[in-house]
């Protein structure tokens, strides 16, 4: 895709912030560009790190997570608080890595288990007409027979065991197109189900110690269990575990392992709670500490999983972070210059609230209209309505704490709370929210500043 293609993607979902999908659509065409270059030049181009700044709400999370939606990329949002530094009890920043890993192994796993899909499923059909028609036990005549033939068999007589197989055989086809016309899917049968153990999470140890468990698991077959269920669960459980036996794993690790390198989005939040603001003493040594350990991975090194070690050159890294206090120069110089790129958001206006209530795909409106058309209702936003929601919306961001375009979801849940209790008993009816209606249910909340700051 073409960087006015990314962005015209991502305008689709997100509204205004045009210099950072503008930042990233060109982060991204760098990629293919890299890969169309002789290997000897691919290894040496760096990737071009990012890092956005600007309030909670405005769009920085999404537009790194739409990102990775558009191009089938490993994606993994962590909070660099979060971690600590080597030596400390904590999670340690290569977990970031191995993390990013295990979504692309399931990922990877996910889309080859899709592709064999059909075939899986007609051998789960058989599995189950295995099940529901087994064998019928031999009797004590035919195991006579069978000794008689072991000990003479120019007298003794062979069991008529092709009579059996073919009647067998019938009854599983027949069976077979019941379970394929749904005709049995509330009969109930016993299987054979894999029983999946609790794993122990151990806190504050490196990863070649957390891996201990999958090693030791793995040499050991997991235990089964029979269990009744109804031919349809029964056959979807089948259907899954014939395609696990039909991808190749190891196909699978090395596919997620080349994604990560060549693909993989780290997306780091409130990067400006680990900038030491002042030199030396307290929590800021340990803040330094995460900076120091998330260097080498960002300059690029090999990180050991249980996969194998995968290698972070050209991993792509977009650190966010308010900067209300702490400054991008307050981060370690040595991170500052792997982060070339610095992207301003701009914070949301009225006009943006409504943009954002109309415009994308998945815009609040159309998705609360949609929640209360499954009980009956219908929901009219007017254009008077909307731009009120608005008003309220950027009101209160100013009063209380400015969370951004997340303030709209308290609004309009509490703007329809009433309507959203009472919906079974409204089926049928319409309501149309204007100006007038959006007063008379918030105007008593936001003119009270207590009351706004703990309500909305």
């Amino acid at each position: 895709m073409t960087p006015k293609e990314i962005v015209k993607e991502l305008d689709k979902y997100i509204v205004g912030q045009h210099e950072a999908k503008k930042a990233v659509a060109i982060a991204l065409r760098n990629r293919w560009r890299r890969q169309r270059l002789p290997e000897e030049m691919r290894d040496e181009v760096a990737p071009k790190n990012i890092i956005m700044i600007g309030p909670t709400g405005v769009g920085k999370t999404e537009i790194a997570r739409r990102l990775a939606k558009l191009v089938r990329a490993p994606f993994i949002k962590v909070e660099a608080t979060k971690f600590t530094e080597v030596g400390y009890v904590g999670r340690d920043v290569e977990s970031i890595i191995r993390d990013l890993v295990e979504i692309a192994v399931i990922t990877v796993k996910e889309e080859k288990m899709e592709a064999v899909m059909e075939r899986a499923e007609e051998i789960a059909y058989d599995r189950l007409a295995e099940i529901m028609v087994p064998e019928s036990k031999p009797s004590q005549q035919s195991i006579q027979s069978l000794f008689d033939v072991f000990l003479s068999p120019q007298k003794a007589q062979t069991p008529d065991f092709e009579k059996e197989q073919s009647r067998l055989r019938n009854e599983r086809n027949r069976i077979k197109k019941l379970l394929k016309e749904g005709k049995l899917d509330d009969e109930v049968v016993e299987i054979a189900v894999t029983v999946e153990t609790p794993g122990v999470n151990v806190i504050g140890i490196g990863g070649d110690l957390a891996n201990i468990q999958d090693m030791l698991s793995s040499l050991f077959p997991k235990p089964r269990k029979m269990r009744k269920m109804k031919v349809k669960e029964a056959l979807r459980y089948l259907t899954q575990e014939e395609a696990q036996k039909l991808i190749d794993m190891d196909e699978v690790i090395r596919e997620a392992i080349d994604r990560v390198e060549n693909q993989g989005i780290v997306f780091i939040d409130e990067i400006d709670k680990v900038a030491a603001r002042s030199g030396g003493r307290g929590p800021d040594v340990s803040r330094e500490g995460v900076q120091r350990d998330l260097l080498p991975i960002v300059e690029g090194s090999k990180i050991s999983t249980k996969y194998g070690l995968v290698r972070t050159d050209h991993i792509l890294f977009i650190a966010a972070g308010a900067f209300h206090i702490a400054k991008p120069s307050d981060l370690l110089p040595e991170l500052q210059g792997r982060f070339p790129i610095r992207v301003e958001l701009k914070p949301l206006t009225k006009e943006d609230f409504m943009r954002i209530l109309t415009e994308p795909k998945n815009a609040l409106t159309k998705q609360y209209k949609a929640l209360l058309e499954t009980e009956g209702v219908e929901i009219e936003f007017t254009p008077d309505g909307i731009e009120e929601i608005a008003r309220i919306a950027e009101e209160a961001n100013t009063k209380a704490e400015n969370i951004g375009a997340r303030r709209l979801h308290t609004v309009i849940e509490k703007l329809l709370e009433e309507i959203s209790f009472n919906a079974p008993e409204m089926k049928g009816e319409k309501i149309v929210i204007d100006r007038e209606y959006v007063r008379s249910k918030l105007e008593d909340i936001i003119e009270n500043e207590d009351l706004t700051k703990y309500i909305l």
